[in-house]
């Protein structure tokens, strides 16, 4: 069924689903600044706030709000930097 995820002393929360596109989770997080790696490409969607983001191959901050999304490639780490509470949708491809 579903798996709970928390990271971060459960600044950052998830629930993994499989959706029509495929794995995925659905998550909040609180604010704060972050380290993700990813096993796989991530496509990411901001559903509520904003996440500023510094994928691997620039060392600027770029922020995506309610409605953006933007890709990740497999096997990176990449920032994410949260202002105000946000929450998200995964899809791992």
């Amino acid at each position: 069924m579903f798996k709970t995820n928390e990271y971060f002393d459960g600044k950052v929360k998830s629930i993994a689903f499989t959706s029509e596109d495929g794995p995925a989770t659905i998550g909040v997080m609180a604010v704060g600044e972050y380290e993700f790696g990813t096993g796989s490409v991530e496509i990411m969607s901001v559903v509520s706030g904003s996440m500023d983001i510094k994928l691997p191959e620039t060392d600027t901050w770029k922020t995506f709000t309610a409605g953006e999304s933007f890709e990740v490639a497999k096997d990176v780490k990449f920032g994410v930097r949260i202002t105000q509470e946000t929450s998200y949708i995964c899809l791992y491809k």
